[in-house]
């Protein structure tokens, strides 16, 4: 009897040595590296010396320890006169160091340009996002450091709004409203409007939401 309790003792003693050692893997697999994150950072400042100017910082290192991204690490920077933050990384497909400045700033201007509509017409929205490809600067060779506006290009943007409510019979009414005058304040001639239905409280209120693209 006491045999067979070393056994099991033994056996369980295995597999929670087994388990702590996957834990350390995990855990250490999760931690940034300090070289790597110092490297990417020393990176991004070549880049803004190349390409930016020195309105542009780099504050810190973003390491995608999910594979949320396409890069692994990459530099978080700032354009101190506009608080507008971005990233530069080294594209996985090309080999090529870029940013994401331009998105950035254009999501900005568009999500300015849309919320006052928003905070007076559909007040149940909680959020508002724009979206631009990370890429949108390099794909239409846009000059960071010249002024420009994502209306002066052939582009397609989405905007995804949340509306912490179920839905009604008015919605279509609202959201096409909402798109109409996008389009006639020059705000955004085509793109795709996204919207979900989520409680404050972050809880799905319909399975399916309204979606257009204009």
């Amino acid at each position: 009897m006491k045999k067979v309790l070393y056994i099991i003792a033994g056996f369980i003693s295995i597999v929670l040595i087994g388990f702590g050692i996957l834990a350390f893997i995990f855990i250490m697999e999760m931690k940034p590296d300090k070289e790597q994150e110092k490297a990417v950072m020393e990176q991004g400042e070549d880049y803004i010396k190349v390409y930016l100017s020195e309105d542009f910082v780099v504050y810190d290192a973003l390491y995608d320890n999910m594979g949320n991204f396409e890069f692994e690490y990459a530099a978080m920077a700032e354009q101190k006169s506009s608080g507008i933050q971005f990233l530069i990384y080294e594209d996985s497909e090309t080999g090529n160091v870029t940013d994401t400045y331009i998105a950035k700033r254009w999501t900005t201007e568009l999500e300015k340009a849309a919320r006052p509509y928003i905070n007076k017409q559909i007040p149940e929205a909680t959020d508002l996002f724009a979206y631009f490809e990370d890429n949108v600067g390099e794909t239409f060779a846009v000059d960071p450091l010249a002024p420009s506006s994502y209306t002066d290009y052939e582009i397609e943007p989405t905007l995804w709004m949340t509306i912490s409510r179920k839905a009604n019979e008015e919605d279509d009414q609202l959201f096409n409203a909402f798109i109409d005058h996008l389009q006639a304040e020059n705000i955004l001639k085509h793109g795709s409007l996204i919207v979900e239905y989520i409680s404050e409280k972050g809880e799905l209120l319909e399975e399916e939401g309204w979606s257009k693209e204009f």
